[in-house]
């Protein structure tokens, strides 16, 4: 990934002083599932961080730092074929990558629930992930104003843009 548009990014979102805050990572992280838990770690919420990756109109992964705790959710797991990061997804959650023949149809993989205490279930974030009139970007983006940091997710990428 060289170049990040509103279609590739990554991003962390955390809580401070009661207030939610979006950084885009850079982009040397933001194809590297462990240097963005790395990152994710660095950040001062002490409710822990969650990471938002796009990339362009294929798939998103959510990653939920909470102390030593790591969630992960990956949208399509047939992304795995073509995408190094959705590999790694797959790797950290110990699920083969499916051959050919079984790419015949969108499969969330992961942490259903990553935003369940946040007010997004497992129907939702499955039923968003299934959707496929959106594109990942907008998902993160609907959720992250179902969650409360859309304000700060769209100022966050808006700045990677430069829109």
């Amino acid at each position: 990934m060289n170049e990040v548009t509103s279609g590739d990014f990554c991003m962390v979102v955390y809580r401070e002083d009661d207030a939610w805050e979006a950084e885009v990572l850079p982009v040397a992280v933001t194809d590297n599932l462990d240097a963005i838990i790395h990152a994710l770690r660095q950040q001062p919420g002490i409710g822990g961080a969650v990471g938002l990756a796009a990339v362009g109109d294929d798939f998103f992964v959510i990653i939920r730092v909470i102390g030593a705790h790591v969630s992960v959710f990956l949208s399509d797991l047939t992304a795995s074929v073509d995408w190094p990061l959705a590999r790694q997804v797959l790797e950290y959650l110990d699920i083969p990558v499916p051959y050919d023949e079984d790419l015949d149809q969108v499969l969330p993989a992961g942490d259903l629930s990553i935003l369940a205490d946040l007010g997004v279930d497992e129907m939702e974030l499955c039923a968003l992930s299934g959707d496929l009139d959106l594109f990942p970007d907008e998902v993160l983006a609907s959720l992250a104003r179902r969650v409360g940091f859309g304000q700060p997710f769209e100022r966050a990428l808006d700045a990677v843009v430069g829109q």
